[in-house]
């Protein structure tokens, strides 16, 4: 740990900004010139540049030293390698091209549409079966009822670049995390990067999308944890629950961190009352569809599998061993016991030791679930990155004293 904080600190931070845009680079250009899926090849195309340009930028700094400006940067490039790419896909899809999104923006859209004309999102097991075998995967919305509204402006307005559900999520991102920044008091430049400029997380913005505002929001969770603004935490992460399940694990650590510092009835209304909001109009209209899309396909009880299969332990496992989805299943098991045992034992007492839970909760759970992606990585990277910008928060009754030994209990 420490030989990568001298790394990451070497010139004011500014020679580990070369390397990240540096290697950032290679892998758009590689991207754009590889990649099998068409909306990557064309963010590659673009974000290349924007990384290239951010290289040389950063290289200019680095040998005059000049660091003041590294956080401008970051939201600079940002806007070049995420959200122009993201703008011109969302433009070339509204004037016809059908290979500008990944099949999530076409889900969460479609969530829209049915919310705006059944009043759920969701399609039952009967409506699924009956699409044609090629269209049942896209009938799966495994996301919760919150994400649907992020379809509703093409649902309203029709196809137009500005209702592509990516703009909005990115619209949340960015609200997101600018009040997240302006509440801390330190400047987590490397702590922003890796929620933005990170490949993973503008690839993930421009083609599909909707895990950046769940990321952003628990990001804003956290920073308003260490702020004890515990309210204004209770609404951010429960709108994060209420999009999507892999926020649940960042309620629960919250949930924890509340009750362990004496906060808990601040935090409880949000972080509990959102998600159950979204749920019951859901429930009331069709509970089989809400179990169907979000319980049994997540699962792999669906009438499809998801396509979700990165090579983690857990798929592998899953795949080469006699019962290895039993096995998979097991150990994925075991670690949420071990953390839940941790959180019991050992709760955390700040914002900052409560992101290291998530982050590496979260990672284990990523290598060993049978069915994932390669792109959920950037929840625990985020999340790990963000926990030291936490220890310098404007007010510091919920922060950690230097002599304070609880980020290291894990």
């Amino acid at each position: 740990m420490r030989v990568l904080r001298r790394v990451d600190s070497a010139a004011d931070g500014l020679g580990a900004d070369v390397a990240l845009y540096g290697l950032a680079a290679i892998f758009a250009l590689v991207t754009a010139l590889t990649s099998t899926l068409l909306p990557h090849r064309a963010w590659g195309g673009i974000a290349a540049w924007g990384y290239l340009a951010a290289f040389l930028v950063a290289g200019m700094q680095l040998v005059l030293r000049r660091p003041a400006l590294r956080m401008s940067l970051t939201w600079a490039v940002w806007g070049g390698v995420a959200l122009l790419p993201l703008v011109v896909q969302a433009a070339q899809r509204a004037a016809g091209r059908t290979d500008r999104a990944q099949e999530e923006v076409l889900v969460v859209e479609h969530m829209g549409e049915r919310l705006a004309h059944t009043g759920t999102p969701y399609l039952g097991p009967e409506a699924i079966s009956a699409l044609p075998p090629g269209e049942q995967l896209l009938g799966y919305a495994p996301y919760q009822p919150g994400m649907a509204l992020f379809g509703l402006p093409r649902a309203a307005f029709g196809d137009i670049w500005w209702t592509d559900a990516r703009i909005w999520f990115a619209l949340v991102t960015a609200a997101a995390l600018v009040t997240a920044v302006r509440l801390l008091r330190s400047s987590p430049v490397r702590a922003v990067q890796f929620a933005t400029v990170l490949p993973i997380c503008a690839l993930t913005l421009a083609t599909g999308g909707d895990d950046l505002p769940v990321l952003a929001l628990s990001l804003l969770a956290l920073a308003c944890c260490a702020t004890d603004h515990y309210r204004a935490a209770g609404i951010a992460v429960g709108a994060a629950a209420a999009l999507k399940l892999f926020a649940l694990p960042v309620l629960a650590v919250l949930l924890v961190l509340a009750f362990t510092t004496g906060n808990l009835r601040r935090l409880l209304p949000g972080a509990l009352g959102l998600p159950l909001l979204t749920l019951l109009p859901a429930l009331l209209v069709d509970g089989n569809a809400l179990v169907e899309n979000v319980v049994r396909f997540p699962l792999g009880h669906g009438l499809v599998t998801s396509p979700a299969q990165s090579p983690f332990p857990g798929y592998l496992i899953s795949q080469a061993l006699p019962g290895g989805r039993y096995v998979a299943a097991a150990l994925l098991a075991a670690a949420a016991l071990t953390i839940a045992v941790l959180l019991v034992r050992r709760p955390p007492v700040t914002a900052a030791t409560a992101a290291l839970f998530c982050g590496y909760g979260l990672l284990a759970a990523i290598l060993l679930m049978p069915t994932t992606r390669f792109g959920y990585l950037l929840y625990p990277l985020a999340f790990l990155v963000w926990s030291p910008a936490l220890i310098f928060s404007r007010r510091t009754g919920t922060t950690a004293p230097r002599g304070d030994t609880a980020l290291y209990r894990l």
